[in-house]
């Protein structure tokens, strides 16, 4: 079976849970702990899932909510991509090599 994998970004419930409701309450705890985030990125982390976060700032966010990183980020599954075999069964879709075909100008 192949599965597409994401996670749910808990950040904005774990500041709720210490009531902490205005995104800029993190700026300068952040600051405290040596990440220097603007009003803008912090409201960017606290509202989206992050695609890249530095470990200083996923640190920072640990210990001023006192929780682990298994808090902030609930693994899920996305996607499962399935296909129906003749017998009705269900079975992983199968991934099917391609050539490739390079071909230069003037070239058929």
């Amino acid at each position: 079976m192949i599965k597409k994998m994401g996670y749910q970004w808990q950040l904005r419930q774990l500041m709720a849970g210490r009531n902490m409701f205005q995104t800029s309450d993190l700026v300068p705890l952040l600051a405290e702990r040596g990440v220097i985030l603007s009003r803008e990125q912090v409201y960017r982390l606290v509202t989206q899932p992050p695609q890249r976060m530095s470990m200083d700032t996923l640190v920072a966010l640990c210990d001023i909510l006192e929780c682990t990183p298994n808090d902030l980020i609930k693994p899920e599954v996305v996607n499962t991509q399935l296909r129906k075999t003749a017998d009705g069964e269900s079975g992983p879709t199968p991934i099917a090599p391609r050539r490739t075909v390079i071909r230069r100008p003037g070239q058929p």
